[in-house]
């Protein structure tokens, strides 16, 4: 199979799957899903989903959230991990969209990256999800399937961005990296994969990973 091949066949099964992927953080507004993406690194969606409420009763916009201290919000994000780094990085936020942007979130990368806590990925998924700007968030599912289905070399997540940005149209990353990730979740995940379900690996997967799936 070709790699066209191999591409069409993922664009294919993937909508067949999931023609409408729900965004799966829980959010109102650009504000509101900037914070819950900066929340969810090194945590679940599923987890984030459930403190984002408590915190933004108190504050879903950035004149709110400064009226908290850095410890009060810790203290309400601490289920998510990493919160001393986490809180500290949306109290800043908050204060440069204040004082930079008028309140509002910027809809570029080069502002959105140099706020606090705010790397490429999540700058990726503010651009996609909250402004439709065509991008292609990577996280560890698609990292994993885009070597797994032998179109990235998995070396790094910049080099599987490349990738899947060269090879997948652009009109379409927006729902194909939402589509992607609900496909690795549910059928080829990192522990307790079942090859026989993941049919897309199953068809194009990459020798190496198919060979050592059997040999085990």
């Amino acid at each position: 199979m070709t790699k066209k091949e191999s591409v069409d066949f993922v664009i294919t099964e993937l909508e067949k799957l999931y023609p409408k992927p729900p965004i799966p953080l829980t959010h109102k507004d650009p504000y509101t899903l900037l914070i819950s993406v900066l929340l969810s690194a090194q945590s679940t969606d599923a987890r984030v989903n459930t403190i984002t409420p408590l915190l933004f009763k108190k504050a879903d916009n950035p004149y709110d959230m400064v009226k908290l201290s850095v410890e009060e919000i810790r203290e309400i994000i601490k289920p998510v991990g990493l919160s001393p780094m986490k809180s500290k990085g949306i109290f800043g936020l908050s204060k440069i969209l204040i004082e930079k942007h008028d309140g509002n979130v910027p809809q570029n990368f080069e502002d959105l990256e140099e706020l606090p806590a705010v790397g490429h990925k999540t700058a990726s998924v503010v651009m996609s999800q909250a402004f439709d700007i065509p991008s292609f968030p990577v996280d560890t599912h698609i990292h994993r399937l885009m070597y797994r289905w032998n179109l990235s070399n998995g070396k790094n997540v910049v080099q599987t961005e490349k990738d899947a940005k060269r090879l997948f149209p652009k009109e379409i990353w927006n729902k194909l990296h939402l589509q992607i990730i609900y496909y690795a979740r549910e059928y080829s995940p990192a522990r307790a994969w079942d090859l026989e379900k993941d049919i897309i690996t199953k068809k194009i997967g990459r020798k190496s990973v198919l060979n050592a799936y059997y040999n085990k």
